[in-house]
């Protein structure tokens, strides 16, 4: 449902544990038994001594690293991090702690407030998990290390920026799911319409999905879907740069919300109130195929791929997807993200060893690893994007390739201590715009006065 070029990685590692000597002994019973143990006690402790001088020429330390994460037995990319790591790094072991994914950020926060938390890095799920932990006091600002290793934050399409806090950064991002728009090409075929392409403005957006809407009764065709959510529609205004959903005023979500609620009422898209009355899942949705067009996640990818082959989905086997589209004299590929992120505790054990791990799977080899196993990573280049194009079951067209490559990504929250407060005015108001409850500018309005009211609180 929500591209995202990459590091280098260090070296970090660790030594058998078996350097450490027997402590007992036991009487001799001859002068030839006790002379044969004096012996293998000497070659033992040659044997360690040389393995010792070896591991302080390489600079390798023995080290098992916890790392607390959510859901290890349904995600791909956990396994094949840790054994790409593991395989350069020999000495080190990685120790996955699943805190469960119901009310990770809440376990976490207080597990790392505790006075005997040992984790050495923490994945970050969201912006107010991560907020919740920076005010804590918790994690580690890493800038210094940034700065010291040469890191270019620039790699990260600008989402860097929107997670640095009081110019302090305490994450590093290594997975990114960014907005795209899917579509059906058998509907466009059937409509005669040209595909979508990845430069759209979204006017341009509006007219093709018209184009290929149908809204004989029994034979309907939606030109565009829109899942329930607020971010369908309201983070359509922040692509330009110049909006943001944290600031207190939300008049420049009024042209995106008059867009879709004409759609609604001509037809081409499916009505909310109905929508939400169902609960129809916007996957669901699309599989039925008669959906011309649907803004979604990259995370849809890999669902459409699996039930696709598995055969669940009939409807929308030929199918593609494109850039998301851009107001007027904003650069194609500007869209929307969510990440998954990397933190250092303040009370890791191990802080050298945990950093090199961190740099590696947020940077280029780890991206290439992600990237093998379907998901986004949040660094891209060529090759990480040919790797995902390249998947069993994925578009072979390259403009579904190259939708995959972005100029700049904002994120749906991007860092705020009151994220949530604001979440929910949003919610409430998006909820009665497009039930049409109350009017666009009776909501825009709300949504100005109850945040505004949150900032200055």
């Amino acid at each position: 449902m929500k591209k995202r070029i990459l590091g280098s990685i260090l070296a970090a590692s660790m030594v058998a544990a078996s350097l450490a000597g027997c402590g007992g002994s036991k009487p001799a019973e001859t002068q030839a038994a006790a002379a044969g143990e004096t012996t293998a006690a000497a070659a033992t402790e040659a044997s360690t001594t040389e393995a010792a001088k070896t591991e302080a020429a390489s600079g390798d330390e023995a080290v098992t690293l916890k790392w607390a994460l959510w859901d290890i037995s349904s995600t791909s990319y956990y396994q094949p991090l840790i054994d790409a790591y593991t395989s350069k790094h020999p000495n080190v072991k990685i120790e996955m702690v699943d805190l469960g994914s119901t009310d990770y950020s809440t376990v976490l926060g207080t597990q790392l407030s505790g006075s005997g938390s040992d984790f050495d890095v923490v994945t970050i799920k969201d912006v107010p998990g991560y907020m919740t932990l920076v005010n804590k006091g918790v994690l580690e600002p890493l800038d210094e290390k940034i700065k010291a290793d040469g890191i270019d934050l620039g790699k990260y399409n600008g989402i860097t920026n929107q997670v640095t806090i009081n110019d302090k950064l305490y994450e590093l991002p290594f997975r990114s799911d960014i907005w795209v728009l899917y579509y059906n090409k058998d509907v466009f075929d059937k409509a005669g319409v040209a595909y979508p392409t990845n430069d759209m403005t979204w006017k341009q957006y509006d007219e093709l999905a018209r184009k290929i809407t149908n809204t004989t009764p029994g034979q309907e065709v939606y030109g565009a879907h829109y899942h329930t959510w607020r971010s369908t529609i309201q983070l359509d205004g922040i692509l330009d740069g110049k909006n943001t959903i944290v600031g207190g005023n939300y008049d420049f979500t009024k042209p995106y919300y008059e867009m879709v609620l004409n759609q609604q009422k001509d037809g081409v898209c499916m009505d909310y109130a109905t929508l939400k009355t169902q609960g129809l899942h916007y996957s669901d949705a699309f599989a039925q195929g008669n959906v011309g067009m649907l803004n979604m996640g990259s995370w849809f990818i890999s669902t459409l791929i699996n039930k696709i082959k598995s055969g669940e989905y009939t409807g929308c086997t030929n199918w593609g997807m494109v850039k998301y589209p851009h107001a007027e004299g904003v650069e194609a590929g500007s869209t929307l993200a969510t990440i998954t992120a990397l933190a250092l505790p303040t009370s890791a054990p191990h802080k050298d060893a945990a950093w090199d791990f961190i740099k590696f799977v947020t940077g280029e080899e780890g991206a290439e690893v992600l990237a093998k196993t379907g998901n986004i990573p949040a660094m891209t280049n060529e090759n990480i994007v040919s790797s995902i194009a390249s998947m069993d079951g994925f578009p072979k067209d390259d403009t579904s390739k190259d939708a995959l490559i972005t100029s700049h990504t904002y994120l749906e929250m991007p860092a705020n201590d009151k994220s949530s407060e604001i979440e929910t005015v949003l919610n409430e108001q998006h909820d009665l715009i497009m039930s049409e409850s109350t009017t666009i500018d009776d909501g825009v309005q709300a949504m100005n006065d109850g945040v505004q009211a949150i900032l200055q609180g």
